[in-house]
């Protein structure tokens, strides 16, 4: 099958383990013919917005990216609206049977859908990110650019579409409410992740772990992604301070500038913590293999689901969408308490048969084998 992934209402950047990436690379292997139409913008490794020139390249996942400019106009006003030129153009020449639309905040889902619209056998699949987590948070986000122009464009796709995929209980209260796409027309669609066989989780595990120099009876603790204030990892060096001798902890991913000064100096004050940086795909196999617990106290991380994926057990903040990934094979933590009494009860508890829950949470709800094959039927 012909299938296009439109990448305009978001930044794309190839080679990483983000939805947009997994879905991609999951289509590719299954032997179908991929187009990627994306924005210029991607984020460097230290989670900065930038933008590249307008190209077209094979990409690391083995899809042809085209990256197309903003429509004439201010940039600052361009990169809001998210208008591009040729792409009714770019899907005319590559004639998709299948569409997933990323995200739902852009003007040219309208264009998308008016192909769909006239393409009546093509999949048309919107996919949304967008929670009040993340969005619309200031007045004029909010009430200018969410509720008039960004739910003005989606009405005028939402009704050709499939249905719109959301990632969490939180993006489709949003869906809803705030761009009024009515409930049947919204589908779950968690971000997923890649689950090794038993051999590969083993393999990577023992190698992992080998690299690290962590013995079989230690706990690894891992926190990772870009490390903001809302990703409290502060908060989880501190409660991490507290555990026994044989309890390790490794950060990966970058350090936003305002934590960043008393994270490194946490980190130097405890030599059983190791910052590790920015880790590519592989590197984050190999840790997420290796570890036993994985920690996301704040907000949210696309790396959470793939480490259920990897059996790690989890310690989550207690928020609407990370209840349907519990099964207890971890803990919701409301406050800094809570945080530090999940991590020493994990110092304490045989954490193997949790890390099994783990993995049938990742089967039910996270395989991405699977989850690509959703938009096209």
């Amino acid at each position: 099958m012909k299938i296009a992934h439109i990448c305009l209402s978001n930044w794309y950047v190839d080679g990483w383990s983000y939805q947009e990436n997994e879905l991609i690379r999951q289509h590719v292997i299954d032997g179908h013919n991929v187009l990627v139409l994306a924005s210029t913008e991607v984020q460097n490794v230290d989670g900065i917005n930038t933008y590249l020139e307008p190209h077209e390249y094979v990409g690391s996942e083995g899809a042809k990216i085209k990256r197309l400019p903003y429509r004439f106009g201010p940039h600052s006003l361009m990169k809001k609206i998210r208008a591009h030129p040729r792409v009714n153009f770019e899907l005319q020449i590559f004639q998709p049977d299948a569409i997933l639309f990323h995200g739902t905040c852009g003007w040219e889902v309208i264009t998308v859908a008016n192909y769909a619209r006239a393409h009546p056998d093509v999949q048309f699949y919107i996919d949304s990110h967008e929670d009040a987590n993340n969005s619309a948070r200031s007045f004029i986000s909010r009430e200018i650019l969410h509720k008039l122009f960004y739910k003005y464009c989606l009405s005028r796709a939402w009704p050709i579409a499939k249905k719109v995929l959301c990632i969490s209980t939180e993006t489709i209260d949003f869906v809803n409410k705030m761009y009024g796409v009515p409930m049947e027309k919204i589908e779950f669609f968690p971000l997923g992740g890649k689950i090794p066989s038993d051999d590969q989780y083993n393999l990577l595990r023992d190698e992992g772990r080998k690299k690290l120099g962590i013995l079989p009876e230690e706990i690894l603790f891992l926190q990772a992604g870009k490390q903001t204030t809302a990703k409290k990892l502060i908060e989880s060096m501190k409660a991490f301070n507290a555990t026994p001798s044989h309890a390790k902890m490794v950060i990966a991913g970058s350090l936003d500038s305002a934590i960043e000064t008393e994270a490194v100096s946490l980190i130097s004050q405890n030599p059983r913590i190791t910052y590790l940086g920015w880790q590519s795909v592989d590197e984050m196999a190999l840790l997420l293999c290796a570890a036993d617990v994985y920690l996301q106290p704040g907000t949210q991380s696309v790396t959470m689901q793939n480490s259920l994926c990897c059996r790690c057990v989890p310690i989550l903040a207690n928020a609407p969408s990370h209840k349907i990934f519990m099964d207890n094979n971890g803990w919701l933590v409301d406050n800094q308490h809570d945080l530090q009494a999940a991590i020493l009860k994990a110092c304490e508890v045989q954490l193997g048969p949790m890390s099994l829950k783990s993995l049938g949470v990742a089967k039910r709800l996270l395989d991405y084998e699977i989850m690509s094959k959703r938009i096209l039927r």
